[in-house]
């Protein structure tokens, strides 16, 4: 269940703990022959509610008044809590870098069978201490490629994930500000597969100004055009070779 809270995360204190980068997380992949990725069930309603925090999150009905006793998903800062929470239960693992943790999903990383198996254990060693459910089926176990924010990753290469295509590609031209800064967010996102994205971008960013009266020129269109293009023409990106001199 998802509750209405706009109101009450105008007026939350933004909490500002950061979270990880994704680009440097698929590159730290690129590192490993196999990987385990894990889900946990319902993350949010696994913590539970300070009795002030309850005092806010009140439903009121027919039938009387309800509190939240479990942190609800809709909450402005359940994702930072929860990124730190999780971030303290796993400091020396996260320290090695051989886990990666976005908020309810976890990577565990490694370059042999053996060694794998060696994290997996210690990682759930540390899930059972701290009573934390997993989603069983939204895990992967031991595999040598996998989806992962929106990107197909494998030893070899990095490759956009080819489902998230059609829906985005189905969406009209923009006709206004809010709607194109949505499209270039998203096409950012993968901008290292797409070819020239930023001078492609350069006249749509230009439009998204505040100062500037949102136009669609025959000049505009066409580079809205060629980015959607690229995305479909999007290439595999190689993996580096981590052990061979580099020439800059």
């Amino acid at each position: 269940m998802v509750g209405e809270f706009r109101v009450l995360n105008t007026y939350t204190v933004s909490d500002r703990y950061p979270f990880p980068r994704i680009q440097e997380t698929l590159t730290q992949l690129s590192k490993a022959k196999y990987i385990t990725s894990m889900d946990a069930l319902r993350a949010f309603h696994q913590n539970l509610l300070m009795p002030k925090a309850k005092r806010l999150l009140r439903i009121i009905t027919h039938c009387g008044i309800y509190y939240y006793l479990r942190i609800p998903f809709g909450i402005k800062n359940a994702p930072s809590h929860y990124q730190r929470m999780i971030n303290t239960i796993f400091p020396t693992e996260l320290s090695e870098e051989w886990l990666i943790i976005y908020i309810d999903d976890s990577i565990i990383c490694s370059d042999s069978w053996s060694l794998h198996l060696e994290r997996f254990a210690r990682v759930l060693h540390k899930v059972s201490e701290v009573n934390m459910k997993i989603s069983l089926k939204k895990c992967n176990f031991g595999f040598e490629d996998f989806k992962a924010s929106g990107h197909i990753v494998s030893v070899l290469s990095l490759g956009i994930d080819k489902n998230k295509v059609p829906a985005v590609l189905l969406k009209p031209i923009p006709h206004n500000k809010k709607e194109m800064m949505s499209f270039l967010g998203f096409f950012s996102y993968y901008r290292k597969h797409l070819k020239e994205f930023a001078i492609l971008a350069k006249s749509l960013y230009r439009i998204c100004d505040q100062q500037t009266v949102f136009e669609m020129t025959q000049e505009r269109i066409k580079a809205y055009g060629k980015i959607r293009k690229a995305l479909t023409e999007s290439p595999l990106l190689l993996m580096p070779y981590w052990n061979i001199r580099f020439i800059l």
